[in-house]
């Protein structure tokens, strides 16, 4: 089951952008599997991808193109991603679907090879159809729109094992007129990024350079993406585009910048939560809030380690406040100097862990109620410094291991 709110948001057009979706039968037939996103002339266009050392041929291209079309005048014109087929773990012969697939749409679009970036996802190890994929890109072409229901569309043809599609929009009035964005994203499973969500793509009509817009993307995927974890796996395809059209007003003062980037930060964040939500097989929706430690990566190490360990997703899933099992994820955590004595761990605002050992309040029944929630948050002080950091997690049932076991068949 997903957890939450399963509703797409209402989104507004945002001009220099089309999107259309195509059915490839890339894996099955009859479903979307192929998405185009065209970006006008004059764009600027950042990315961050995966650091696994698998990476996928697509991962190599996009970056490859990225870089040489950000070089370039003509700039990022095409994204193509399609679903069923991660074209990872396919050597020479995925790197070469993956450049022809850009080519392909190239000649369609009449652009410069490089002003095409391709994205798959799906299963890895086979070699991309490429045939029925490059007989889906005419219809998608066709099918290109601006208006809510393309956004639609296109977040449905992204998806893999997901059980909902995922989207995100904003508008913000800056100091020379309103700016809209709008964000699609897909994951469920092989999810702790480690620098994005699998797959996630977000505009906005806002006027930003692309320095300015690079590091507006490093610094939200930080506070977003890679703050979440479904199951410690790192993708070979993880992806986070953002696209700055520049049809609208353009962010140039500190204090239009503070703006957008709230308004990119709350996109980014409700995109990367709605994974968690609808993580595999997920019952529990789960934040995990580290104050009182020496730093930010100590804070999250901490989180991390908790959200990761399965004898505290499986008591999660059981709705079981077997709180021992949290006390000794925290304690394996690689931190210098643990003074256990300082460790403070509350459970829903029920006090599980103080002065080494079971608060003197804590009552099972109390620990119960909190776990069989469906959103449970574990606030975990460190009583160390000032440094806090926030995980978002969900916990692991029988489905997860369904869901995967039976992933290919």
């Amino acid at each position: 089951m997903a957890v939450g709110d399963n509703r797409f948001p209402d989104m507004s057009r945002i001009e220099g952008v089309r999107l259309g979706t195509s059915m490839a039968g890339i894996k099955k037939p009859g479903r979307r599997d192929l998405t185009l996103i065209e970006i006008a002339e004059g764009a600027s266009v950042a990315g961050t991808f995966t650091r696994n050392a698998f990476c996928a041929a697509p991962v190599h291209v996009a970056k490859a193109h990225l870089a040489e079309a950000v070089a370039a005048s003509h700039g990022v014109r095409y994204l193509i991603i399609n679903t069923g087929n991660a074209n990872a773990g396919t050597g020479d012969i995925g790197m070469r679907d993956a450049r022809e697939t850009c080519s392909a749409l190239a000649r369609l679009g009449g652009v410069a090879d490089c002003s095409v970036l391709p994205f798959s996802t799906g299963v890895i190890g086979e070699p991309l159809p490429m045939d029925r994929l490059l007989a889906g890109l005419p219809a998608a072409l066709e099918a290109l729109a601006d208006d809510g229901d393309a956004w639609k569309l296109a977040a449905e043809g992204i998806l893999t094992t997901d059980t909902r599609v995922k989207g995100a929009s904003r508008r913000i009035e800056l100091s020379g007129g309103v700016v809209t964005l709008n964000g699609i994203a897909k994951g469920s499973g092989m999810i702790r990024p480690d620098m994005a969500t699998m797959l996630g793509f977000v505009a906005t009509d806002a006027g930003i350079e692309q320095a300015a817009l690079e590091e507006l993307l490093r610094a939200g995927v930080k506070r977003s993406f890679n703050s979440i974890t479904v199951d410690s796996d790192t993708s070979t395809n993880d992806a986070c585009m953002l696209i700055a059209t520049g049809k609208a007003t353009r962010v140039d003062s500190e204090e239009d910048l503070k703006r957008f980037r709230s308004a990119l930060d709350e996109v980014l964040i409700e995109l990367a939560q709605a994974i968690i939500r609808d993580g595999e097989g997920a019952t529990k929706f789960v934040t995990l809030q580290v104050d009182g430690a020496m730093n930010e990566d100590e804070a999250r190490e901490v989180a991390f380690t908790v959200a990761h360990s399965p004898l505290v997703k499986t008591a999660l899933y059981a709705s079981d406040a077997n709180w021992g099992r949290i006390l000794a994820a925290v304690g394996r955590a690689s931190v210098e100097d643990f003074d256990v004595d300082k460790v403070v761990i509350d459970l829903g605002g029920v006090r599980l862990v103080q002065n080494g050992g079971r608060a003197a309040s804590y009552t099972e029944d109390a620990g119960s109620a909190v776990m069989a929630r469906e959103e449970i948050e574990i606030r975990i002080d460190l009583g160390r410094g000032d440094a806090a950091a926030t995980v978002w997690t969900s916990d692991l049932s029988h489905d997860y291991v369904s869901i995967n076991a039976d992933y290919r068949s």
